[in-house]
């Protein structure tokens, strides 16, 4: 597993990934209310962002933390946000094929994020 700085987790599996976001995050964010997803085929650049979160505290945006295309989307999660608060690393919200495989090399391993949240 992999993590961003934007507090979010990737699981590569080949030239899929599979993308969540933090527990440090959920946790930041409080009681998760509303997601929304991007639409499946749609192709998205590095940065770009392509998913709303709302919580009881505040609104944030999912970045794409590749290039690539949205293969899958959770369908669940639109129904039940709240498995973003009850078990952050288990709930995944979309998976990308990515463009570039380089373009994991950049990110933290467990430890390194564990350090970067202090």
């Amino acid at each position: 597993m992999l993590f961003t700085e934007e507090h979010e987790w990737l699981r590569p599996e080949g030239d899929l990934v599979t993308v969540g976001i933090t527990a440090h995050a959920s946790e930041q964010l409080g009681d998760v209310v509303f997601i929304e997803l991007p639409e499946v085929g749609r192709v998205v650049e590095k940065g770009e962002e392509i998913c709303v979160i709302e919580s009881v505290k505040a609104a944030s945006d999912i970045l794409a933390p590749v290039a690539g295309e949205i293969v899958a989307v959770n369908e669940a999660l639109p129904d039940t946000p709240g498995a973003v608060n009850e078990n952050a690393l288990g709930t995944w919200f979309f998976q990308i094929r990515i463009s570039d495989p380089a373009a994991l090399s950049g990110f933290m391993d467990e430890a390194a994020y564990t350090n970067f949240i202090g």
